[in-house]
């Protein structure tokens, strides 16, 4: 690690990319093959939404690591540090854009209620 700030980049690239693939829309075709969503209407009315693991045996390990934001953390930290390492040239822009995407995420969650 060259400095402080490709650590920040790093763990804030990491942190999008894993949100990225456990929990974003635009990548539901990623996990459709592993999960079912379940809705569930409740008594009062409300809906409780909840994935159902498909398959089993290695299907299945999948299923479980696309929806498990701390294990897909480490495989997304794991990818990009190989990256920032063995490609640097190719890795990094992708790296400086996931990482202001996760840093606008954070402050949009925390800072801006709708």
């Amino acid at each position: 690690m060259d400095n402080w700030m490709d650590l920040f980049l790093l763990v804030f690239a990491s942190f999008r990319l894993t949100r990225l693939i456990v929990y974003d829309t635009i990548t539901e075709f990623i996990r459709e093959p592993f999960h079912d969503t379940v809705v569930e209407t409740q008594e009062d009315g409300s809906t409780e939404t909840y994935i159902e693991i498909k398959g089993e045996g290695l299907r299945y390990w999948i299923g479980e690591l696309l929806s498990c934001h701390w294990c897909t953390g480490v495989w997304s930290a794991g990818v990009l540090y190989a990256g920032y390492i063995f490609l640097p040239q190719l890795s990094m822009p992708v790296i400086i854009v996931l990482a202001i995407a996760g840093i606008a995420s954070v402050i949009q969650h925390h800072f801006i209620k709708d």
